[in-house]
């Protein structure tokens, strides 16, 4: 097949070199997106919450557990085709596509890489079944320097009794599996981090209140409690003290699919936009004929077209196991800056009407701004970005 082949759904510009299966994967899930999430977007949206039954589809169509081995239940694919999912979901709705992100690339992610083989036994058949997990790091004093964190690993006998609070967790009100992190030895600072796999049926742990957002409002972000919360020692991932490591390198993972997310909201807010040039007419022809239009257009799909050149490839040097940790900054980095500022210039393309909820390019412009916060501010990716560049 002629993986140069144009796409008029993208922006325009030809494709990035794709498989045939990568391909396909890619259409099954924009054709999901299309017809059994887009006429969800606006309930969801105004209820602040994800349809359960969109969530059994979504599991039914193996989205949860891309690249979690078949031996364990999963689709065998590969980390790239997570970033596929995440993209595609996140051009109809950025709410869904973080959903998608936070367990393929953080949760199913840190318990393949980290995980004793009774833990994947155990836990990774569910996640690519049933089980939604959520990734518990940050607190109320603990955001870009996570390692300040507060939340403690009391030893007791074989098991761990943690108490503290953690906030800003996604996917908290539909998870039962949760990675905490708790330092279990607060006098090594950072070297005592654990990193703990939580049932949502332990005694001592419930989720809290729910944020209340500019965008990705159908997204959960809760805190948590974790009030003499006992976890058995088995349900350690890794080892004690080794949680700075789990949480760094899964972010450095992550970081890649928050680029998807950022990439999919610029691609739909700009076919948004696109489509609507066509169709508005000012001065007796489609606002598309004048040339200003047309320029801030193009501007906007060359950027995004450059956008997914880096987190495609991030991606790719992450399956191929090479070093990929400055490229997936740099990803995540120019990723949110595009979402930012393409959903942006669409609203103004819509003129009056994009600054109304009757049309898509506010909520595409609400949901971008979060790129440029979670998983590493953009400011963190700058220090990440010029720390490896001038070594």
């Amino acid at each position: 097949m002629d993986q140069m082949q144009s796409d008029p759904e993208r922006t325009g510009v030809p494709l990035t070199e794709l498989s045939e299966d990568e391909d396909l994967f890619r259409r099954s899930c924009r054709d999901f997106a299309k017809e059994r999430i887009a006429p969800r977007v606006r309930e969801m949206e105004d209820r602040g919450r994800l349809d359960p039954a969109l969530i059994r589809e979504i599991f039914d169509l193996g989205l949860m557990g891309v690249h979690i081995a078949e031996a364990h239940g999963g689709g065998g694919g590969s980390f790239f085709m997570s970033v596929l999912a995440i993209e595609e979901l996140s051009r109809i709705d950025a709410s869904v596509g973080v959903f998608v992100d936070v367990q393929n690339t953080l949760v199913n992610n840190a318990i393949m890489r980290w995980g004793s083989r009774e833990q994947q036994e155990r836990f990774l058949p569910r996640l690519a079944r049933s089980t939604v997990g959520a990734y518990a790091l940050s607190e109320a004093g603990s955001g870009s320097d996570a390692f300040a964190m507060e939340c403690r690993a009391r030893p007791d006998g074989g098991d761990f009794v943690l108490n503290g609070r953690k906030l800003w967790t996604t996917n908290a009100l539909e998870a039962d599996l949760f990675i905490v992190f708790a330092n279990a030895a607060p006098e090594r600072g950072y070297k005592g981090i654990t990193a703990f796999l939580v049932e949502k049926e332990f005694p001592g742990f419930s989720v809290g209140a729910k944020e209340d957002k500019l965008g990705i409002r159908a997204s959960s972000t809760c805190e948590l409690l974790l009030e003499d919360c006992r976890v058995p020692g088995a349900n350690v991932l890794g080892e004690t003290g080794h949680g700075y490591k789990i949480a760094i390198e899964t972010l450095n993972e992550g970081r890649i699919g928050i680029g998807a997310q950022m990439l999919g909201v610029a691609e739909g807010s700009w076919r948004c936009g696109a489509d609507y040039a066509k169709e508005r007419r000012a001065f007796g022809r489609p606002i598309a004929d004048f040339q200003a239009v047309q320029f801030q257009l193009a501007e906007s799909a060359t950027r995004i077209e450059a956008a997914r050149l880096m987190v495609y490839n991030a991606a790719r040097l992450k399956d191929r196991r090479r070093p990929f940790l400055t490229e997936a900054a740099m990803a995540k980095y120019y990723a949110s800056q595009v979402a930012e500022s393409v959903t942006s210039l669409m609203i103004e393309v819509y003129g009056g009407y994009g600054y109304t909820r009757d049309y898509p390019v506010e909520k595409y412009f609400r949901d971008s701004k979060i790129g440029k916060i979670y998983e590493g501010t953009s400011n963190m990716q700058l220090q990440t970005i010029a720390k490896y560049l001038l070594r």
